[in-house]
């Protein structure tokens, strides 16, 4: 189960920020119609995966804090913490999945950067009890 979860954030995380740095970036050489089709494309294709990452990392984490009680009120703060930017990279992962999304690079910019944090933290719970 962990590296189920570690693996779909990966996953979304990477995926984000792929959209924002390489699709941006690849967009801005094509003429505004072609640049839109693509990204519109892009989204449609990575949306059924950023539900399923969603839902690995719902299930997972659930089962990972089911599993291992006991922890001091420095971890729970901290989790607390992890768990509210998950759900902004949740939220942005899927707002910005939606067809005709003029600000999907921002939105994709901002949740990878949230993704990037909880990885962070994530780390930091794992050496604290």
């Amino acid at each position: 189960m962990r590296w189920l979860h570690i693996s779909s954030a990966v996953l979304l995380v990477g995926g984000l920020l792929y959209g924002r740095m390489v699709l941006k970036a690849t967009s801005e050489a094509l003429s505004p119609d072609s640049a839109e089709k693509l990204s519109d494309s892009a989204a449609a294709l990575f949306r059924p995966r950023v539900i399923l990452y969603v839902l690995l990392l719902l299930l997972s984490g659930v089962y990972n804090i089911l599993v291992t009680p006991g922890h001091t009120t420095r971890y729970h703060i901290w989790l607390g913490i992890k768990l509210l930017l998950a759900l902004h990279v949740f939220a942005a992962a899927l707002l910005a999945t939606r067809p005709g999304n003029p600000r999907r690079a921002r939105m994709m910019a901002g949740a990878g950067l949230s993704g990037l944090i909880v990885i962070l933290i994530a780390n930091y719970l794992k050496g604290i009890y």
